[in-house]
Order: C-alpha cells, then structure tokens, then sequence
C-alpha cells in the first residue's frame, strides 16, 4: 500500500518556498523603511517637506500621474489588433497590480494578461504574441536606459559607480537578448535550435528550485517566429514608440516629484535625475519583493542624495514618486481585476 504521506511533500516545499520568501520580502522591506531610510532623512523632516506642497503642485503631480495611467495602454493596442482602448487600460491597470503584489513580478502581470485576453474571445496565437513581445520590448527599455543615461552623464563629465556597472550589464545582458532574438527569427531552423537550447537551460534551472519544467520548446518558437515577424513587419515602429512613451511618462512623475519638492536643477539636473530613474528602473525589475520594495526607495534616495539633493529632499521625493507610480495603479488594477469580466466586447460573461 503506496505511503500516502509522501503525497504532499511538493506541496509542503512549494508553500515553504513561498513563506520563505515572503519573510525575505518583508525583512527587506522592514529593514529599508524602519533602519536604512531613517539613516538617511529622519521622517519628521521628511513630512515637513511634503506638508509645503502647494494645491498647484498637487495638480501637476496629478496631471503627470494620470498621463502615465493612460501611456500603459498604446503597446497594447498596438501588439493586439481588436483590442481597444478601455479593454487594453482594464488589462494594463490589472496584470500591473498583480506584478505589484507578487514577488514573481512581471511573470504573474504577463500570465494574468494572457487569462484575461483570452477569455474576452482574443486567440491564442495572437494573445501570446502579443504578450511576449509587450514583454520583451519592455524589458529592452529598461535595460537601454541605464545605457543611454550613462552616455549621456559621460557627455556632461559626470560618473556613477553603481550606474556604470549597471550600465555594463545592461549592455552585455541587451547584446545577448537581442542576438537570441535576431537568430531565432532569422530563420525556422535557427528558431528551433534556439527554442530547444532556451528550453534546456529553463529546464535546468527549474530542476534546481523543484520545479516542473516547461512544456514549450523548439517547435514552439519556430510557430511564434511566422507571428512575430509579420507583426513587427507591420508595427515594430508604432509598439517602440509607445513602449518608450510608456515608460518614460513614469520618468516625468519622477520628475514632477523631484522639481515641486524644491530639489533645483542646481542640484539634480535633469540629465542626473534620469541616470537615477534608469538604475531604479533595474532594481524595480528585480523579482526580489513585490515591485521592487524596499530596494527602489533605498537606491533612488540614495542616487539623488550622491547627486547633490539634501537627504530629507531626496527620501521626500522619493516616497512621492513611489506612492504616485505605485497607490493609483494597485487601486485601479485590483477594481479592474475585480470586474475584468464586465469589460468583454462581447458583454458581461
């Protein structure tokens, strides 16, 4: 008779992987908010910079918060044909609240893009496409910026250590992305080689944490390599433009944040406050805790103070810029998650 307490086994280490790193997540996000940013600006200092804001300046922040709302959008209309604009913010505002709350970050935001798509009517094939390359476009951008930030803090005579190493990596990690890419669109059986190879790798890495190994491979991607070619034949142009609109309207809420503080140029220039942005754009993506808490508020603090803004200035205008980019989306995503189903072209399901 089989031993029916060997059964759970998966089930009692996937829940003690999941506790074990929930309480990383909160260690981290315990130690940055009650140790490491005291350290830097004592929060009574802090809360006396925010309490000066005027009404004009809460007017420009919210003109600049909800521009970025309305920029996740474009991609997505661009990537999927059908999909308008109401269902593409519904879709937008609910997967990003789902990549907010989770650890996994953008892979759980991608997965709940692809359940929503599809029940609204949209294929497969389409649904996929769409979402890989939403995906892959996004994470081009945030491995250009520290590169273009560094070329252009390089061109003003200026230098960050922690930028620079970014930067490096970003180039080295963008080459072999964008390489992979090329050759595996560059014909079928490339596409195939590559599939395989990318499986096998995933395959070995998810054996080491335990975990079933994909069910894509080779063959998978000589399919997704017809699609993605005739989509970026017709739109690769329109989907950059807004990928990088997208993005960089979260940059003017930093911005905003920065400059209605009172942090002058004098102090962190524009050219300075988008080197900050770039590299908080890397530690955000890190699937460490949920939307990079904790690590964000510590760099970007730390990045404009090195750069000349005062110590409560800088955490002022960085817990700003954080409760902005993060509060309106995980609200408005969690009620579009809620009710995604009324939002079907089809009618309520």
């Amino acid at each position: 008779m089989a031993d029916d307490t060997t059964v759970p086994v998966p089930r009692r280490r996937r829940m003690r992987k999941r506790l074990l790193g929930g309480g990383f997540a909160v260690a981290v996000v315990v130690a940055v908010f009650v140790f490491f940013l005291p350290r830097i600006a004592d929060y009574r200092d802090v809360w006396d910079v925010l309490k000066d804001l005027s009404w004009k300046d809460g007017l420009l922040l919210a003109a600049a918060t909800l521009l970025n709302v309305v920029t996740f959008a474009p991609p997505w209309i661009a990537a999927l044909p059908g999909l308008g604009l109401r269902q593409a913010l519904v879709l937008t505002q609910a997967s990003t609240a789902l990549s907010i709350v989770s650890p996994a970050g953008a892979a759980v935001g991608m997965a709940g893009s692809f359940a929503m798509l599809r029940s609204w009517g949209f294929k497969s094939g389409p649904v996929g496409l769409a979402v890989a390359v939403t995906g892959v476009w996004n994470q081009l951008a945030n491995l250009t910026f520290p590169i273009v930030a560094l070329a252009l803090l390089t061109a003003a005579n200026e230098s960050h250590a922690g930028l620079r190493t970014t930067a490096l990596v970003g180039v080295v990690v963008l080459v072999v992305v964008v390489c992979a890419f090329v050759l595996a669109l560059s014909s079928e059986s490339r596409a195939y080689r590559v599939g395989e190879l990318a499986a096998r790798l995933t395959n070995r890495t998810l054996r080491l944490v335990r975990r079933d190994p994909v069910s894509w491979g080779g063959e998978s991607l000589a399919v997704f390599r017809l699609g993605t070619i005739d989509l970026l034949r017709r739109r690769w142009h329109v989907i950059t433009l807004t990928t990088l609109v997208g993005h960089l309207t979260v940059f003017l809420v930093l911005l905003a944040c920065i400059r209605t503080i009172g942090i002058s140029t004098d102090q962190v220039s524009l050219v300075e406050a988008f080197a900050a942005w770039a590299l908080v754009r890397i530690l955000g993506a890190l699937p460490l805790t949920p939307a990079g808490l904790g690590f964000v508020e510590l760099g970007l603090s730390g990045a404009l103070v090195a750069f000349g803004a005062s110590n409560a200035d800088a955490v002022a205008a960085t817990l700003l810029y954080r409760f902005l980019t993060v509060t309106p989306t995980l609200a408005l995503g969690l009620a579009a998650a809620a009710t995604w189903r009324m939002h079907d072209s089809r009618g309520p399901v």
